[in-house]
């Protein structure tokens, strides 16, 4: 039996703890209720991007491994990444979280 938390449950956690932390976050497409990929598009203030994308490892783990940086020369290229993304799993879920240390951040979420 598998036992991960609900995507939906998780996104909800993941909001609150950015909020807590002083940022703020918004999922921006919503994926499969229980069993859906989860990415995390950090910024700070609109800038330098990060897209998180939570991977299976073989140890079990489930962690946030970076997935793409904004480009400074393409700016669209991060949201053309997500799109295929989308495209290959409909049942994706996509939150974007304005927060002063994305990468910090991610490393404080449990596996």
């Amino acid at each position: 039996m598998d036992a991960r938390l609900p995507a939906h449950l998780e996104v909800s956690a993941i909001i609150r703890l950015v909020e807590a932390a002083g940022g703020f976050a918004v999922v921006t497409a919503k994926g499969e209720r229980d069993a859906g990929t989860i990415l995390i598009l950090t910024f700070y203030r609109g800038e330098n991007a990060v897209l998180f994308e939570k991977m299976p490892q073989l140890d079990g783990s489930r962690p946030f491994l970076a997935a793409k940086q904004q480009n400074p020369e393409n700016h669209k290229e991060i949201f053309e990444y997500i799109e295929r993304r989308k495209q290959q799993d409909p049942d994706t879920w996509v939150l974007e979280a304005d927060i002063a240390d994305g990468a910090q951040f991610i490393a404080s979420l449990p596996r």
